[in-house]
Formats: C-alpha cells, sequence, structure tokens
C-alpha cells in the first residue's frame, strides 16, 4: 500500500535558470554594441575636426580611450557570467576593426599630416603621403593581428616563458589604438604643425604596427580574478591609478600608453639577453658534435 502521509515534492522547473541565461547572452553584446557605437562617434568628430576646432580630436581621443574600456569589459563579463559564444567573438572582431582600426588609423592621419604647411619645402612635401602610408599600415597590422588572434586556439609568444594566458602574442589592437589616443589626449587634440613633429608621430604608428603584429609578449591582465579577495595594497594601486586618471587624466593616460609599449619591448630585449647569456645543456652539445 502506498502511504498517503508521504509528500509530494515537485519536479523542479528547468525553465526558468534556462530562461536566464539566454537573456544574460545579451549583456556582453551590449558593451560590444557601445563600442561600435564610439568608434562612429570618434570618425564623425575626426571629420569635423581642424585647427579651428582642436576639442573634436580630443573628442575622438576620448571616445577611442572609452572603447578600450568597453572592450576590456565585454570579454570579462562574458567570462564572468558563462556566455561566451561564436556570435559574440566575431562581433567584437569587427566592432574592433572599426574602433581600433579605422577610427584611430583616420584620427593618426588627420590629426598628425593634415594641417602641415609643406609648400615648398620640396621633399618634405611628401611627408603627408608617409603619413598616408603609416595609418594604412597601422589599420592592416591591426586587422591582420585581429585575425591572427581569431584563428589561433593556443597562441605561444617568441619569448613565452611559462605559457598560459597570462601574456598576448603582440600588443592587442585596442592598446595600439589607445596609445594613438593617449597621444593626441595629452597634446589636448592641437594638430601637428611641424614637419619633424609628424615625421616622428609617422615613425610611432610604424613601431605599434609592427608590435601587434609581432610575436612579443604584452600582459593581458586575464590573470586577475576580481571575484577573489585582493589585498589592501592592490586596492591602494588601483585606487592611486583612479585617482590620477580624474585628475591628472592627460599626462597619466600618456605615461600608461608608453609604459605598456615599452613593456614588450623590455620583455622582448630581457628574453634575448637572457638566452644568450645562458648556455646550452649538455645533451644539445653532444648531438652537435655528433651530428
Amino acid at each position: 500500500m502506498d502511504d498517503p502521509e508521504v509528500p509530494v515534492i515537485p519536479k523542479p522547473d528547468k525553465k526558468r535558470p534556462r530562461r536566464l541565461t539566454k537573456g544574460m547572452y545579451i549583456l556582453p553584446s551590449l558593451f560590444t554594441t557601445a563600442n561600435i557605437g564610439l568608434g562612429f562617434y570618434a570618425i564623425l568628430q575626426i571629420f569635423h575636426g581642424g585647427p579651428a576646432d582642436p576639442g573634436r580630436f580630443d573628442l575622438a581621443a576620448e571616445a577611442i580611450g572609452f572603447a578600450v574600456l568597453f572592450d576590456g569589459l565585454d570579454g570579462r563579463v562574458a567570462r564572468m557570467t558563462g556566455t561566451s559564444s561564436d556570435f559574440g567573438r566575431e562581433l567584437d572582431s569587427l566592432a574592433d576593426v572599426i574602433t581600433f582600426g579605422v577610427a584611430p588609423a583616420l584620427l593618426a592621419w588627420c590629426w598628425g599630416f593634415r594641417q602641415l604647411d609643406l609648400v615648398g619645402m620640396g621633399l618634405w612635401a611628401r611627408l603627408g603621403q608617409f603619413g598616408a602610408i603609416a595609418s594604412f599600415f597601422f589599420l592592416m597590422a591591426g586587422a591582420s593581428r585581429l585575425a591572427r588572434f581569431n584563428i589561433t586556439s593556443n597562441p605561444e609568444p617568441s619569448n613565452p616563458g611559462r605559457p598560459g594566458k597570462k601574456y598576448f602574442v603582440g600588443m592587442p589592437i585596442p592598446a595600439g589604438a589607445g596609445v594613438i589616443a593617449a597621444v593626441v589626449h595629452f597634446y589636448r587634440g592641437e594638430p601637428v604643425t611641424y614637419w619633424y613633429t609628424a615625421l616622428s608621430w609617422g615613425l610611432l604608428l610604424i613601431v605599434v604596427a609592427y608590435l601587434m603584429v609581432s610575436t612579443w609578449r604584452f600582459y593581458s591582465f586575464k590573470d586577475i580574478d576580481l571575484r577573489a579577495r585582493h589585498p589592501f595594497r592592490l586596492i591602494l594601486v588601483f585606487g592611486g591609478l583612479l585617482a590620477g586618471i580624474l585628475f591628472f587624466h592627460h599626462v597619466v593616460l600618456f605615461a600608461i600608453a608608453l609604459l605598456y609599449t615599452f613593456s614588450g619591448v623590455f620583455w622582448r630585449l630581457k628574453w634575448l639577453l637572457r638566452r644568450k647569456s645562458t648556455p646550452p645543456p649538455p645533451a644539445y652539445k653532444e648531438a652537435s658534435q655528433t651530428s
């Protein structure tokens, strides 16, 4: 006989968490959409910028800077919520081409080369063409960097150290765009008017483009777990950095961009010096002698 006093336990409703998880997939895409909107806004400001209104260039640089922040948030939110998808990755790559490729390349040329007075300067009159080539080189390097990142499942830098997700292979395209935006923001949007400054600017574009397509390693900040407890010192560092950006954003952002750029060069040189100073293992020597 069945016991009538035994309570009947209802089956759990599985539809509710499934709907919640499905809706969470929209959250990373919202940050990506904001990324695209900021890139489009930056392009509009670049077209209206000039010596009479240099603030437009500064607004474009600030828009690219905020897009760098949103680009970091969409990937981290997707990993924290477990809502990564192929659609989100493809949309993020397309957004990066617009916001961190096309917009910074236009900003680099319009701010650094379009306002030059090169009439009657002979060879230097071709500096504007050199700037266009350097800006296009930056755009193609950024697009190539994104394509390599999409097709490589486990990239490894040429100076890997310890393998893992702690480092990027080559400078990421948001960091390259951040360098351009930080320099323009440092000068408060005032366009370049001297040939030697424009020449240095073009060389910087080429260097940043090369770092993006290189196999040198750059810190990825992916090992920082925001859900874990952090020591008090780390909280002080983030608090001081935030305060510096709020009150001295022109200088602090410029310094951060340059430090991150030279960090890849530093790790590369350190790896080369270590490889030259470290002798090969005995097994390698014996194998080379027998061959």
